[in-house]
């Protein structure tokens, strides 16, 4: 079964720690923070205070996404908010191996994010620092955005990537991630998938029924 992560960008942040609670007894497996500067994205979303400010509220692992740049500057102030994986960006200003390993030194899963147009060679000399790959299936900065079908054969080409590595590494799928979607990009190869506006996050639907659809979903359809 894939690993459910909501985005808390996408949350109602007046509401964003009885949220987190209700999510993690509707059994999410891990939440997802989108931190953005306004320089690497046009958006600014999240920080670290808010990260420290729940990790009370869960024991769940919190996965930060760093769409900023120079992301290496932020590894220690989010290590210690409470983050337990986080992703960087292979586009952004940065010395990328540098910067996995430090993530690692501060025992924290590490992971590359890719933008849909980024090529996967990216990641050929990294690889053996890595333990997850984010694929963006939008373009990062905001939420609500289409699927870009192009990103499953990507995935798919990831999935034959690591594999013939031999390594261990995990696939995210972040970006319009939905009930349609989900078979799709799970079929690919993908076992972390970023939840939102499209699946979790659901106007006409309470936060606690929502997860709990979800959560039978993927139970029922992914096998």
């Amino acid at each position: 079964m894939p690993y459910i992560g909501p985005s808390l960008m996408c949350a109602d942040l007046g509401r964003l720690s009885e949220s987190v609670q209700v999510l993690d007894q509707g059994g999410v497996d891990y939440f997802h923070f989108d931190i953005m500067d306004g320089r690497f994205v046009p958006n600014f979303s999240m920080g670290s205070d808010m990260l420290k400010s729940l990790r009370c509220c869960s024991s769940k692992p919190f996965d930060v996404h760093l769409m900023v740049e120079e992301p290496e500057r932020y590894i220690d102030v989010f290590a210690s908010a409470g983050a337990d994986m986080i992703s960087i960006h292979a586009e952004s200003r940065v010395h990328l191996q540098r910067a996995l390993q430090a993530i690692r030194e501060r025992n924290l899963k590490a992971g590359i994010a890719l933008n849909p147009s980024t090529p996967l060679c990216h990641l050929d000399y990294v690889m053996d620092t890595l333990d997850y790959v984010c694929v963006m299936t939008v373009n990062p900065g905001f939420a609500g955005q289409k699927f870009i079908p192009s990103t499953l054969q990507k995935i798919a080409d990831l999935k034959a990537k690591i594999d013939a590595s031999g390594l261990d590494i995990s696939i995210q799928v972040d970006g319009n991630i939905s009930f349609e979607t989900i078979p799709l990009v799970v079929g690919k190869g993908a076992s972390m998938l970023v939840c939102g506006t499209s699946s979790l996050f659901l106007p006409e639907m309470n936060l606690e029924l929502a997860a709990a659809s979800l959560k039978k979903y993927c139970d029922d359809q992914l096998i």
